[in-house]
């Protein structure tokens, strides 16, 4: 039998575990409805419920709001439910059912030298679940089911994107086969990873104890406009070039944000904004963001008072999800020899 040709198909994932920030809005959101509106790809957009439960149990009635949530900020962000397939992964049960046969392929020295698992595992290994070790085989199911040959990440997902690539590798070798695509990672953008509004070597995070160091997407336009304003800078005006912003991570950050806000390169932020101070720069800056963001809060807003047409939308988007993955899930088990009837 012969295999599939591998349709240019792009998938990722958040995890719905509530408060989306600026940073999950430029590192992922807004790349991933640029590509959908390239119409290059088919693209697949995945609410990874069951990855939210590795690490911690969740109270059921937070998951599911957080899910909604996650849903309504992917179409208020520019998702179309019509032209991208979105769904929550806990109702495509081909998931799962691929992770078992990836768990059976991956290798236990593989998994173990993850950044994630040794990062969140820590000194505890011995009480961190089951679940947290194997996460990466789900991750890797969550993409290859779909037989994804792109995946938008940023760097801190690089590592796990490698070993679904080793993954599948395995599996081609070892049953004669080439019916997993070695995916690629699409990694670009002024801002894919977006920093602390007031410390700009740290990441933002929604679970950071002050709200003033991230922009969440649920913001007012005033407390976003605040946010901006207060945010930690140094007394140097703007440089001229890119390579002035070395050694000035608060700096870099603010112009990063305001690159990828504007859709334009961190040089032609400086070539608008050279020798500028930055009480002048934040107004600037402050102006793109609530242009940019405010609807988004707006429309989110909107959704969240209709869950029934949430749940309506992401039980349309499972079934779309279940005609590109079942399939896919058959002929695994064909080749790896499962009697089906």
């Amino acid at each position: 039998m012969s295999e599939p040709q591998f349709t240019p198909r792009v998938f990722s994932g958040i995890q719905p575990s509530g408060g989306l920030t600026l940073g999950n809005y430029l590192g992922a959101m807004k790349r991933f409805v640029t590509m959908q509106n390239e119409g290059t790809h088919e693209t697949i957009y995945c609410m990874v419920d069951l990855h939210a439960i590795t690490a911690k149990r969740l109270d059921p009635t937070e998951l599911r709001n957080n899910t909604r949530e996650l849903c309504a900020g992917f179409i208020a962000a520019g998702i179309d439910p019509e032209k991208s397939v979105l769904f929550n992964q806990s109702q495509v049960a081909e998931h799962t059912q691929l992770a078992w046969i990836f768990n059976c392929v991956a290798r236990m020295g593989w998994m173990g030298r993850m950044t994630q698992w040794k990062d969140k595992a820590g000194k505890n290994a011995e009480n961190a679940s089951l679940g947290l070790f194997a996460y990466p085989a789900l991750m890797a199911a969550d993409i290859l089911v779909y037989h994804a040959t792109h995946v938008p990440v940023g760097e801190d997902q690089k590592q796990h994107l490698e070993l679904t690539r080793d993954i599948a590798a395995k599996f081609n070798h070892d049953y004669d086969v080439d019916f997993f695509p070695i995916t690629e990672p699409v990694i670009g953008g002024a801002a894919t990873r977006v920093m602390n509004l007031q410390d700009g070597t740290r990441k933002m995070s929604k679970s950071d104890p002050s709200d003033k160091t991230r922009i969440n997407l649920t913001d007012s336009a005033d407390a976003i406009a605040k946010k901006i304003r207060k945010a930690k800078t140094d007394p140097d005006p703007l440089p001229d070039t890119v390579e002035g912003l070395e050694g000035r991570p608060d700096a870099r950050n603010l112009v990063n944000i305001y690159a990828a806000l504007a859709d334009i390169t961190q040089q032609e932020v400086l070539d608008q904004h050279a020798g500028a101070l930055f009480g002048h720069f934040k107004v600037a800056l402050a102006d793109v963001a609530v242009d940019q963001l405010a609807p988004i809060s707006t429309e989110m807003a909107r959704l969240m008072d209709d869950p029934a047409e949430i749940d309506r939308i992401l039980g349309r988007g499972a079934e779309r999800a279940r005609e590109i993955a079942a399939p896919i899930l058959d002929r695994t088990y064909d080749i790896v020899g499962m009697l089906r009837s």
